[in-house]
């Protein structure tokens, strides 16, 4: 069982998960960093320990949880300096039950922002990269315009809908109150408020950080992807307003999806105009 404490960096894409981690990172104590593959490791090994495999008969359930305890104690071996590890990755919303039972303790930062602004960030990066064929698409069919990209990646199994979902699902579920939800206008807007409220919710001690100064590229993982710039991050947090260049129908069948604004029925803890904590 890994021996420090940890949280995690979830929610939905392109809404400021990887700018979270970048400032959290200039914390000496802390290790963040963009979606690592810890959360894949995990869900691979659930299902090698699956009634799938004739022999999981022989695995019990508490070899089961030491054995996916020992995914993230292996991987964050090398951060032994780092008191605190975020592990940032958006399917840790669908999967809280097993949060729960590893780390009792842990909280879960949930990146959210409005999802017609997710799909205008998407489709910037895709005209961005114009010579390139992205892998987010699946064929020429679903690449072909931005109706059909953006119908392909609000699929429930695909990059915004699984995400999408998944924060639904923990948003509502009895485990809510472990989920502190940002989103991305009030963290660009007011970001030394936004981290103060974040290191109250996960109990730290506070820590003066450089909204000027923030650091983050991922230029190899983003020419495999061949969706250059999609993890770089600039130097200064701000928010800036901007027109959509999705078309209006298009923009307005994802604007009304921010079910986050509404909490009624939830538990969890919201980052909003008012700070509900």
């Amino acid at each position: 069982m890994i021996n420090r404490q940890i949280h995690f960096i979830s929610g939905l894409p392109r809404s400021g998960s990887t700018l979270l981690a970048a400032i959290l990172r200039q914390n000496p104590r802390f290790h963040a960093s963009m979606t690592s593959p810890v959360g894949s490791l995990v869900v691979r090994m659930l299902e090698a320990m699956s009634e799938e495999n004739e022999f999981s008969v022989f695995i019990s359930p508490r070899q089961k949880q030491e054995m996916i305890a020992s995914i993230f104690s292996s991987y964050y071996k090398e951060q032994a300096d780092q008191e605190i590890i975020f592990d940032t990755n958006r399917l840790w919303c669908s999967q809280l039950p097993l949060i729960g039972e590893l780390f009792p303790e842990a909280k879960i930062i949930c990146c959210v922002r409005n999802v017609a602004w997710i799909m205008d960030s998407i489709e910037r990066l895709i005209r961005r990269n114009a010579f390139d064929v992205s892998r987010m698409f699946n064929n020429p069919a679903e690449r072909g315009t931005a109706y059909s990209r953006t119908e392909a990646l609000s699929q429930g199994g695909r990059l915004v809908g699984f995400a999408y979902n998944a924060v639904k699902e923990a948003f509502y579920s009895e485990q809510a109150d472990k989920l502190l939800i940002i989103d991305y206008e009030l963290l660009t807007v007011g970001p030394e408020q936004t981290l103060g409220l974040i290191y109250q919710f996960i109990g730290a001690e506070p820590f003066a950080h450089d909204f000027n100064n923030v650091e983050y590229d991922e230029p190899e993982f983003d020419r495999q992807l061949r969706m250059q710039g999609l993890h770089k991050i600039r130097p200064k947090v701000e928010f800036q307003p901007r027109q959509t260049i999705l078309p209006p129908d298009l923009f307005e069948r994802f604007n009304q999806l921010s079910f986050w604004q509404d909490p009624t029925g939830s538990k969890a803890h919201i980052i909003s105009a008012q700070a509900r904590m």
